[in-house]
């Protein structure tokens, strides 16, 4: 095929040089073309064409010809690149550029010939205007056109790289040394030592170049680092260099060099895991420094250089330190030997590395091999279907280098090595380098742990607390079995044995703990070591010896009569040692060292992390030798507190449970074993067990799971209790509402001089106790005046935040700013307008009264008046020398008065003069009680002048003549107009006395009241909480520059950032956006438009409501807040208090007077750049960019609204090799320049970089692009405040504090969600999230000390977190839940994480109730799978016993025991239907009448408390108690329970119990998106019913058929009341399970919507499915999905499964013995004549389906024969039954209770079995039956709904229980409400 272009000499113009020197432009400006699309480029030319046509659209209009240059080079690198056109795309370009070339040509072609001269021209002019991107893409032009000749594919020309250089933060080129940044001290100085080369030697291929750069450049010539990684991690090193010696304490002599200090420090916190990997694995480490000590520091920065280097370009390696540790030592190694000249001994030549230095050595040789492991084993997980045992994880591949054996990997690595045998193939095509045959290799399997889908895991990683709880459940039952009535009854031998017959079932229980640890970790064992092996065996054969010893002495013990033949009164008297007890303190010997070591926890770390022989062997018998989980004891006060709280809630939960739950049942229990039953309403199967062990385990079995979960709401009541008062301690909630704000504003400045101001002297970090007394005890009130200046300009910055973000109207800024002046520090403080300043609106009147009178006369009197006001007040009698009747009068004269003086209008003189003379008469007349004492001082020769004694006469000059003029003119008080007039009016237009009268018009003029302003909610919480938390204890912030550097870091994949003008308008499928926005936020809506007035464009409303919603760009401004206030609080570093007042604009221009060089504005940007960097990791926005989606266009323009932010992706691109393209992977980072993105880091990845879990990999790509110390991470659907990220130093600070016996590694913050106003069931989830993240939160880290990461605010120490896998676990499916696992492993690895609840971040969540059972849903299956992980189980058993208690009531253990709690309820009924229909407690209550209906009211009692969902809402009351007040909490806690708060928690205990329980048993855990959507709307009956089906539905029939038997067949309860109080929770719970999802579905009782939604539940449930059919189309193909997990799950899940479903069989068991049919046969021949029916059902129904299927469409009427006759015999059938066997019509409805759960449980069984018998033809009727129980049951549940939508009221009563805070708010919901049908 014949190409665009042929191959042949270049078609350029070629211009000579005679070519006259002008420029112009060559074509009219008004009729530039439109630009070409530079975007949407073929990827495997995207990355050398773009930056040409991006300069040739941007340069268009100036200068057309040399645009069309660039576009032609363009072409030509297009077509060099791929001269065959193979790429996609890469035709279309060709042509569609050359039809552009050609169009072009024509309109700039030129009469002379001077391409070369315009093209120069253009340079320089750019070159000029700095413009330096689009020179470099010019010169690189102006050289090809120059040469006339074709570039070579991918050239870089020495202009380009010497004329520009993208950067990121430091400009490090020749040109940015003169930028603020690289002006800083602390960046010369470390700059200055990354460039110290001096000494190194030049690689071989680098000696014609010359000298290297810095050092990280000459290991780039050595090691063959890639360009991006080397430059990327160049300013990742000067930074963190930097921030470390800028904080450097004492300062070093000269801040221009850095101080060893510095990187001593860094090589400590980067090398630690390294050091420690040497120590474990016996290993010298190869960091090796010099003895020249000039050279220690070069060497150290070499190896931190060297690490980072290594990270950088690791990708996904990043989630394997210790496989980086393992690099870096031998890569150090040969470092070392390349400095010192060393010799191998191998080869006796000079140690070079390994794998040389070529480009992209390090990529190729180091990494892709092990990325290629990590990856095909990644592709054997199947996308989470296959068995975790099939395949190695990133945590097995990494603790493969925690052995020795890891070295016999070599260096260079041997490809033939174990390690690399995948046993991998697929059809697919995989990475470049097919997998590695592995006919001489074997596959190593797990490592250290298999995970194996069981609930034994729950028992194996928790065997100590199940142990005991089981030892102390034996104990009780034999303590109430004996009566005792005193301790000292213990002591009687038989007792006491019987008690310690306890070690015996510690004895079965450890053998059974040690048999699981063999059988789960047997597929690891080609891992394990001898000595691993060695452990498990003698372990195993110690368990089983003293679990045959034991047993045997007990027996033997028993029978010895010696001991138990003397009796005494004295119990100490007839203590007898037996056999027994002698063998048992030989089992306990073994435990003594352990219980000794707990309180000792210094010896017990030290044990764990020496390497003494001595150690080792007691380390190795009490746990595994693993790297990680050692020496994570805690300080002998923290293990104290834990332990006291433990101790007291079992003491508390044993007590209960032994006087209600336990003693109880033992007497009837007693009883009952003594009654004999020989007859039975159905035919027994057992009829020779003794005792009546099934009605004893029916009454058992309830109680003993009770008592199992029941410590869970001990849990939950004494985390409310301790909770609550360490909040209290703390000062939470101490200011609630904004009049408690206003009644201590006065203290907030000296609150915030305290922690927000960084003190001068440098002990003021110094935290003594009496420090602590004075901050939390006794707080000092007294503020100095210097105080308030900063305060204010901060308070004044906050209060601009809230009008920017239309929280406030204008007028509410203005009366909540601080004015800025002169006052703040001369002793005037100016107070918000809000809190009605009485005084400062007194001194202002007298202030301007002072400006403004200026006559002699009238000076006077308005002084004597105020002397006479202020006497008053000094003597406490104002209100006995004035009247206050006309105060109100007064008010309204100066309120006109201050307001003409306001507009200051010359022409109002006149009335100014009438307003005075009204105040003076006012005054002197109606209020002075002796105003006629001034009166006649006016008309006398003395003027009367007060002082502090009283009244002083001064004798005027002239007293005569001016009486009498005052007589002539009185009138003319004020009015004089003579050239001495006696007003200055109008005042000066500017100035701070117009800002004066301005401020005190506000003052008087204001109407609202202090508790009015600000109206809006949401900044009324967040003042109050600002103000709360000024008084909480925090660190003092340190300077600016002193702080720790951080960043924030956003994953994002394709969520809404911006919502579009189609979205915000679009009403086709809902309410629009917009609309929505509107009704929920009108104050906001009239704000903004306030605001911006008529300057209103579409792109600020989609902005406003995207601000409103959880989109991307919401985040992006919260977190952008960082770096405004780190720019003010550098200002305020270095800012006197006396010139704040001057204002910033002020201060900063005289700044630039005095440096000229650097503004002050650049400085404070580099120290912010230094300080903070934002990252949001777009994972897709590479290809969102290429393919048009306008969400790549809306991050670009984030970027250009937020300069600072960086944005980094994953980019796909093919490149051309061998003339086919292949796919290659980069990370890149790139920022916003001339409104384009431009790119800054472009680092190569050896394949696909997502092949774990999607987020945890985005953020790993991304990390590597982050900078500084710390490390947020936040979600995309989160916010922050301006006044919250002024607290950002101090939280950082908390790294530094010392909280127990570690440094802290992830710093807790709380959350409050924003989006709990929308709806009732938001604030359920608003509520219930701020109850965890608070009180929850705080109580895990202090006292109980396992809080881990939750959620996204958290702030990682970065150093600690990179050099130890990253911020999160990215495997497939079992770290679904990624954040907490990195919790896991940072306390794993000896890190401490707190709690601060200083510090607040919004976040929003889901709204509708199909969004949260989604989201519940997520978490739950999170949480199974972190039950079958090694993180849980090796914190299990190496906590120590009482802090294992705490992380399992808060991990898997809650979801556990919400487990149990469902499961009780079932076993509870079935129990009790087994009493009831086999007639034991007939039997019972007649032939012993036995008292045990108490014994069953306690059971039933006991289990009415197993509803956890109504004790979830303890810890919520409690924290509402402490941040609203009681009052408040209360009515809210009412408000909820109106608001069926009860039904939605009880709702979601049975979505976590579903998706726990079968994740665990058959996994298909998986991500669910919910969607973030704003707007709450009406869900279909069909969506419900998928969603709820089976999690719901299904169990909540099942509870409904269990109370309706048991109701119909109960004898023990006479009462119906009894029977309702007993069950009153069980039909509370079904009653739920079935009407929740409607109850919360808006609309859902709208007649309209009833029938529509009937009509697709019809169709969806008649359509076919079939391949391509999605689930919410069809029936079939949902059913097929629902049930798809069975398919992939293990044999013993499925056998679990099976037996399970024979549940079901009791029905017809039981019922068909009950039957008046049967005649009271009970012989076993009933049951099986019973499955007739079964059969006959299947039969007929396989019958009609052949005739469908054969007859339907060519035989229709014989089809509807066939239905008939099978209809009638049917009926002919019941006829004959109930004429010849009395057939009644109870027994048709008991047949109905019978054959119906019989028949769900065939088909749950068939289900399991399907993949043996879907190929024959039962499996279609099988399907078809199914298909009408889903029909049924969603018939039943429809017709109530049905019902009800006809009763208008129903549907009122509904909207106003789901929107009653909307209703509160005067708000209409209906029309948001008023969807249109969902297209489906």
């Amino acid at each position: 095929m014949s190409e665009i272009v042929p191959e042949g000499p270049s078609h350029r113009p070629i211009r000579p040089s005679s070519t006259p020197p002008l420029w112009q432009p060559s074509r009219d400006p008004d009729c530039v073309p439109e630009p070409f699309d530079s975007e949407k480029l073929p990827p495997t030319l995207l990355l050398d064409i773009r930056p040409f046509l991006r300069v040739a659209n941007q340069i268009e209009r100036e200068s057309p010809r040399v645009a069309y240059l660039c576009r032609f080079h363009a072409f030509e690198k297009a077509h060099l690149m791929d001269p065959h056109s193979n790429g996609r795309g890469v035709r279309q370009l060709k042509t569609s550029l050359l039809q552009r070339l050609e169009k072009d040509e024509k309109a700039t072609m030129q009469k002379g010939k001077h391409d070369a001269r315009e093209l120069k021209s253009f340079l320089h002019r750019m070159k000029k205007m700095n413009q330096h991107e689009i020179a470099s893409v010019l010169s690189e032009v102006l050289k090809a056109v120059l040469s006339g000749a074709r570039p070579e594919a991918g050239e870089e020309t020495e202009e380009k790289s010497s004329l520009y250089s993208p950067y990121n933060i430091l400009p490090l080129d020749s040109r940015g040394g003169q930028q603020a940044i690289m002006l800083l001290p602390e960046i010369k100085a470390a700059v200055s030592a990354v460039r110290n080369i001096r000494g190194l030697p030049l690689a071989s291929n680098h000696q014609e170049t010359g000298a290297y750069a810095d050092i990280l450049e000459w290991l780039q010539c050595w090691f063959g680092f890639q360009k991006g990684n080397v430059a990327n991690q160049r300013e990742h090193l000067i930074l963190l260099l930097a921030n470390i010696h800028a904080r450097l304490n004492p300062k070093p002599a000269s801040m221009m060099k850095l101080d060893d200090r510095v990187v001593n420090k860094l090589m400590l916190q980067i090398f630690k895991n390294y050091l420690n990997w040497c120590k474990f694995l016996g290993r010298e480490s190869n960091i090796r420094l010099p003895s020249v000590k000039q050279e220690v520091q070069q060497y150290k920065i070499l190896y931190i250089a060297l690490y980072l280097l290594i990270w950088g370009e690791a990708s996904n390696l990043r989630l394997m330190p210790e496989c980086l540790c393992y690099i870096f030592h031998h890569m150090a190694y040969e470092v070392y030997g390349v400095l010192s000249g060393a010799v191998s001994v191998n080869t006796g030549e000079k140690v070079v590395p390994a794998y040389g230095g070529e480009c992209e050595s390090f990529l190729k040789n180091v990494v892709t091999p092990i990325y290629r492991v990590i990856y095909e084993e990644a592709q054997k997980n199947q996308n989470g279907i296959a068995d975790h045992s099939a395949w190695r994880n990133y945590d097995d591949l990494n603790e493969y280098f925690w052995s020795v054996d890891c070295f016999k990997l070599g260096w260079p690595m041997r490809p033939d090595n174990d390690f690399f045998c995948t046993l991998f193939s697929t059809k697919s095509e995989k990475p470049k380098a097919a997998t590695n045959t592995c006919c001489q290799q074997k596959w190593l399997g797990k490592t250290n742990f298999v995970e194996i889908r069981s609930f034994w895991h729950i028992f194996r990683s928790f065997d100590r607390m199940w142990t005991f709880f089981v030892l102390a459940l034996q104990v009780m039952i034999i303590m109430a079995w004996h009566d005792l009535e005193t301790p000292l009854q213990l002591l009687d031998p038989m007792i006491f044995e019987d008690i310690l017959s306890i070690f015996v079932t510690n004895a079965v229980l450890r053998l059974i703990q040690v048999t699981l640890d063999i059988a789960f970790a047997w597929k690891a064992r080609n891992t394990m070591n001898f000595n691993q092996k060695l452990r498990f065996l003698v372990k195993f054969f110690i368990a089983a010896a003293w679990a045959v010893t034991l047993p045997v002495s007990y027996a033997t013990s028993r029978g010895d009569s010696l001991c138990h033949t003397k009796h005494s009164e004295n119990n100490l008297d007839i203590f007898c040692l037996s056999s027994y007890m002698i063998v048992v303190a030989v089992y306990l010997m073994t435990n003594v060292i352990g219980m000794a070591l707990f309180f000792v926890p210094m010896v017990s770390s030290y044990i764990e992390t020496s390497n003494w022989w001595v150690c080792n062997v007691l380390s190795w018998w009490a746990q595994p030798r693993l790297y990680i989980g050692q020496g994570m004891l805690e300080r002998q006060v923290s293990l104290l507190k834990y332990t006291i709280f433990w101790v007291i809630l079992l003491s508390s939960k044993f007590s209960f449970s032994y006087n209600f739950e336990i003693k109880p049942l033992v007497e009837p229990t007693k009883q009952i074993m003594k009654v004999s039953v020989n007859e039975y309403d159905w035919h027994e199967l057992f009829p020779e067990v003794r005792s009546n062990a099934g009605a004893i385990l029916a009454i058992w079995s309830p109680i003993i799971l009770v008592y199992f979960m029941d410590t869970q709401i001990w849990y939950s009541i004494f985390c409310t209790i301790f909770g609550g008062i360490y909040g209290i301690v703390h000062h939470l909630g101490e200011i609630r509402t904004m009049g408690m704000v206003r009644s201590r504003f006065d203290c907030l400045p000296s609150a915030f001089n305290v922690f927000l101001v960084p003190h001068s002297s440098q002990n003021a970090n110094k935290r003594t106790f009496r420090s602590f007394l004075q901050n939390n005890i006794f707080k000092d009130s007294k503020t100095e005046r210097n105080d308030f200046a900063k305060f204010a300009l901060v308070w004044n910055q906050i209060i601009f935040s809230f009008r920017l973000e239309d929280l406030i109207s204008n007028r509410e800024m203005d009366l909540m700013i601080m004015p800025l002046s002169s006052g703040l520090t001369s002793g005037l403080v100016r107070w918000p307008l809000f809190l009605l300043a009485i005084k400062e609106c007194y001194d202002s009147v007298k202030s301007i009264f002072k400006f403004l009178v200026v006559g002699e006369l009238e000076k006077r009197i308005v002084d004597t008046i105020f002397n006479e006001i202020e006497r008053s007040i000094r003597n406490s009698s104002l209100l006995v020398d004035f009247k206050m009747h006309e105060l109100q009068t007064l008010h309204d004269k100066f309120v006109q008065l201050i307001k003409l003086l306001f507009e200051n209008d010359k022409d109002h003189r006149d009335k100014v003069v009438i307003l005075l003379q009204d105040i003076v008469e006012i005054l002197i007349s109606d209020m002075m009680v002796d105003g006629c004492r001034i009166s006649d001082m006016i008309n006398c020769s003395q003027i009367m002048k007060w002082n502090d004694d009283g009244p002083e006469l001064k004798q005027l000059p002239d007293a005569n003549n001016y009486l009498v003029h005052l007589r002539d003119h009185e009138s003319e008080l004020f009015a004089s107009n003579a050239p001495n007039s006696s007003l200055c009016f109008p005042l000066p237009d500017d100035g701070p006395l117009k800002e004066q009268v301005k401020r005190l018009f506000l003052l008087l003029s204001v109407k609202e009241t202090a508790a009015d302003i600000p109206t809006n909610l949401e900044a009324r919480r967040r003042i109050s909480f600002f103000a709360t938390s000024l008084f909480m204890d925090m660190p003092i912030a340190p300077k600016v520059r002193n702080m720790l550097s951080f960043s924030v870091m956003t994953p994002y994949f394709i969520e809404e950032v911006n919502f579009s003008e189609e979205e915000l308008h679009s009403s086709e499928d809902r309410a629009s956006i917009l609309s929505y926005m509107q009704k929920i936020y009108p104050d906001e809506w009239k704000n903004f438009l306030e605001r911006l007035g008529p300057k209103v464009t579409n792109e600020e409303i989609r902005y406003w409501a995207s601000f409103r919603g959880q989109t991307l760009s919401r985040t992006v401004r919260g977190m952008m807040y960082y770096r405004k206030a780190i720019k003010l609080q550098a200002f305020l570093d270095r800012t006197r208090d006396n010139d704040i007042d001057r204002g910033l604009i002020a201060m900063e221009r005289e700044y630039n007077k005095k440096n000229s060089q650097q503004s002050l504005s650049a400085q404070l940007d580099a120290l912010a750049d230094m300080k903070f960097t934002y990252v949001i990791s777009c994972q897709m926005f590479g290809e969102q960019r290429s393919s048009g989606d306008p969400h790549a266009q809306d991050i670009i323009d984030l970027m250009i609204r937020y300069p600072s932010l960086r944005v980094a992706y994953i980019e796909e691109r093919e490149e051309i090799a061998d003339n086919k393209p292949h796919k290659v992977y980069y990370s890149v980072l790139v920022k916003a320049d001339n409104n384009l993105d431009q790119e800054i880091f472009r680092i190569k990845l050896p394949g696909p970089p997502i092949i774990g879990e999607g987020k945890p990999e985005n953020q790993n790509h991304a990390i590597i692009f982050t900078r500084g110390e710390a490390l947020q991470t936040i979600d995309m659907n989160q916010d922050n405040y301006l006044e919250e990220a002024y607290k950002m130093r101090n939280v950082l600070q908390e790294f530094l504090k010392n909280h127990g016996e570690h440094h802290p590694t992830i710093l807790g913050l709380r959350e409050h969600v924003f989006t709990g106003s929308v709806s009732s069931l938001a604030g359920f989830m608003s509520y219930q999230e701020a109850s965890f993240v608070t009180i929850g939160q705080r109580f895990l880290a202090n006292p109980l000390r396992v809080r881990f990461h939750y959620g996204h605010p958290d702030v990682f120490d970065r150093v600690f977190h990179i050099t130890r896998g990253g911020i999160s676990k990215a495997s497939k499916t079992i770290n679904l839940s990624e954040g907490v696992f990195a919790g896991y492993n940072s306390t794993l690895r000896c890190g401490c994480i707190t709690h601060n609840e200083y510090m607040q971040v919004g976040k929003g969540r889901d709204v509708g109730l199909n969004q949260i059972s989604k989201f519940e849903a997520k978490v739950a299956n999170g949480n199974s799978e972190q039950t079958l992980s090694r993180d849980i189980y090796r914190l299990g058993r190496r906590f120590n016993f009482f802090r294992m208690l705490s992380c399992y009531f808060t991990t898997v253990g809650f979801y556990f025991n919400i487990l149990i709690s469902i499961l009780g309820v079932y076993i509870f009924l079935y129990g009790q239907l087994y009493l009831v229909l086999s007639g034991v407690e007939k039997a019972l209550l007649a032939e012993a009448q036995m008292h045990n209906i108490k014994s069953l009211e306690t059971a039933l009692a006991s289990q009415s408390f197993l509803q956890l969902g109504l004790l979830t809402g303890l810890p919520m009351v409690m924290e509402l108690a402490l941040e609203k007040g009681f009052r408040l909490a209360l009515s809210d806690f009412i408000l909820m329970q109106l608001q069926l708060a009860s039904v939605f928690f009880t709702f979601s205990l049975g979505t976590k119990a579903h998706y726990f329980g079968r994740t665990i048993l058959h996994g298909g855990s998986k991500y669910r998106p919910t969607g973030r959507r704003f707007v709450v709307f009406h869900a279909s009956f069909a969506e419900n019913y998928q969603l709820y089906s089976r999690s719901h539905f299904v169990k909540g029939f099942e509870l409904l058929f269990l109370l309706i038997v048991y109701n119909m067949f109960r004898k023990s309860y006479e009462s119906t009341m009894v029977y309702f109080m007993v069950t009153y929770s069980t039909w509370f719970m079904a009653g739920t399970w079935l009407c929740a999802p409607f109850l919360f579905n808006p609309s859902g009782f709208v007649w309209r919507k009833i029938v529509e939604d009937w009509t697709e539940w019809n169709k969806w449930m008649k359509n076919q499915g079939g391949i391509g059919v999605q689930p919410d189309k069809s029936w079939e193909s949902w059913w097929n999905a629902e049930h798809a997990h069975l398919r992939h799950s293990g044999l013993s899940s499925r056998i679990l499964e099976v037996l399970l479903s024979l549940r079901f069989f009791i029905y017809q068991y039981g019922l068909v013995y009950h039957l008046d049919i049967s005649q009271d046969n009970k012989n076993f021949t009933v049951y099986v004549l019973s499955w007739l029916v079964i059969v006959a059902v299947f039969v007929s129904v396989k019958a009609v389906n052949e005739g469908r299927r054969h007859l339907s469409t060519n035989y229709h009427l014989v089809f509807r024969f066939l239905k008939l006759v099978l209809f009638l015999g049917v009926i002919a059938c019941m006829i004959t039954l109930s004429r010849i066997c009395e057939l009644s019509i109870m027994d048709l409805i008991v047949c109905c209770l019978a054959f119906l759960p019989t028949g769900w449980g065939l088909l749950l069984i068939v289900q399991v079995l399907r993949p043996k018998i879907e190929d024959y033809g039962i499996w279609e009727p099988i399907r078809v039956i199914a298909q009408a129980y889903d029909y049924g049951m969603g018939s039943l549940l429809f017709a109530p709904i049905a019902a009800l939508a006809w009763m208008p009221v129903v549907s009122a009563i509904q909207t106003r229980v789901l929107f009653h805070q909307a209703f509160y708010r005067q708000l209409q919901i209906q029309p948001i409400l008023a969807a249109k049908r969902k297209h489906r």
